[in-house]
């Protein structure tokens, strides 16, 4: 079968196999060498993408809920927009959400995915208080920061190559609404940015969007949008219906000239320098979930995501550098998402660091595959790395130069046999 990442690119030809049970699980699995474990197919890349592929999605009970602590135990194929529309209307949201909520709780436990509000609650694995892992020889460990303690930090961000999450524990935070009161801050450029986060880093959730086609003095302006639940309403929540793109657009839409249209009107309909707002849950979380496949939007090779970031003292100029790198050859993101990151975990491969990460999208083709190499460069001498859940194509050297806990992750896979066994092309070209 025909198989990509969200990204579209690449393309490979795989076994599909589909869980069935626990107990079956390890039969279906062993004759299938090497696999990686798949969730809803959101990871951009090719970290999972395999020759067989275990379609985990049929686990997707919930099996416990504690109303007082918030403490949910599901399967690990439980989508995280299912566990909105269950507990959201009782007064209960995620501690911690991507930009999207078609996600697996087994995929954001092995991304280690982060959200608007990283600066003030970490990563997903905050919200985890264990999971059971099963292991290349059928063996299922409990695992969490107690409890082999060494797989819960090798599995967080490992990216589903030390085994297969069956079901995880994870706490949900209470909230006293279903509404965010939003505030949009219209910045004139990329130091006005940076100065709009640190003023507003009380905020609980923050994201800005950026203008990556703007120039001279006008560079790195944007849009940050803060926000916190608010303290009174209802928990009303009805998930929106989705428009679907249809079919993939024709390629040559996306261009420089399209790119500049687009995001002069983004900025410039925003025409207040502050405005406030009460949003939904949906429209502040996940804007591009009302569209279904959007991806499509960029042609049949889909989008190429480059999210990186850098440490703190050097986000600014490295940052800046980048940004005037890409125009310098003619280059611009359709979109570039920024986000504040606080204090690192303990996590081996997990990919926030304190500083800030940038997303950027690109049209798959030769000039920006060759581009990345060299902004790939830059990321490493200014002490960054690069986001494994949205890569397909990073290097060896770049990848350990930015993850230094790479070596005791790749040994633990050998102790474990876990490199026998589940492996992906993300994991291959990376030699984990």
């Amino acid at each position: 079968m025909k198989i990509s990442g969200w990204g579209r690119y690449p393309v490979i030809d795989s076994d599909i196999i589909h869980y069935h049970s626990e107990d079956s699980l390890f039969k279906s699995i062993d004759k299938h060498e090497p696999i990686i474990a798949h969730g809803f197919g959101r990871s951009y890349g090719d970290s999972a993408l395999s020759e067989s592929i275990l379609k985990m999605r049929p686990a997707k009970r919930m099996l416990q809920f504690d109303q007082v602590s918030g403490r949910l135990t599901c399967e690990g194929g439980v989508l995280l927009s299912e566990i909105l529309k269950t507990f959201l209307p009782r007064g209960w949201f995620l501690k911690v959400s991507p930009g999207t909520k078609f996600v697996t709780v087994g995929g954001a436990i092995a991304s280690d995915v982060h959200g608007k509000n990283h600066h003030q609650t970490g990563a997903f694995s905050e919200s985890v208080s264990e999971f059971s892992l099963m292991l290349p020889n059928g063996s299922v460990k409990t695992c969490s920061r107690s409890e082999n303690k060494e797989l819960f930090h090798a599995t967080c961000g490992g990216m589903g190559l030390t085994g297969i999450i069956l079901k995880a524990t994870i706490k949900l935070q209470k909230v006293q609404s279903s509404t965010i009161s939003q505030q949009v801050i219209k910045t004139a450029s990329l130091r006005e940015t940076f100065q709009a986060f640190e003023k507003f880093s009380d905020e609980p959730y923050s994201v800005a969007w950026m203008d990556c086609t703007a120039t001279g003095d006008s560079l790195g302006r944007g849009l940050l949008n803060v926000g916190h639940f608010n303290d009174v309403g209802d928990f009303n929540y009805k998930p929106p219906g989705n428009f679907e793109v249809p079919i993939a657009f024709p390629s040559f839409l996306i261009n420089n000239g399209s790119i500049k249209l687009f995001n002069q009107f983004y900025y410039n309909k925003n025409f207040k320098k502050v405005s406030n707002s009460k949003v939904s849950v949906d429209s502040f979380f996940y804007p591009l979930d009302k569209l279904k496949n959007w991806n499509r939007l960029y042609g049949q090779k889909g989008p190429l995501q480059y999210q990186f970031v850098l440490p703190k003292e050097n986000s600014f100029e490295g940052i800046k550098e980048i940004l005037t790198y890409l125009q310098r050859n003619n280059v611009y993101s359709p979109l570039g998402v920024l986000k504040l990151f606080g204090k690192q975990n303990k996590n081996l491969l997990s990919f926030p660091m304190e500083g800030y990460t940038l997303a950027l999208d690109f049209k798959v083709d030769d000039k920006i595959l060759s581009l990345l190499n060299d902004l790939d460069k830059k990321i490493t001498e200014w002490g960054g790395r690069i986001y494994l859940a949205k890569d397909s194509r990073m290097s060896e050297e770049v990848f350990d130069s930015g993850y230094p806990k790479a070596d005791k992750f790749r040994s633990i896979r050998e102790h474990y046999g876990m490199n026998e066994l589940f492996n992906s092309l993300q994991s291959k070209r990376l030699n984990l």
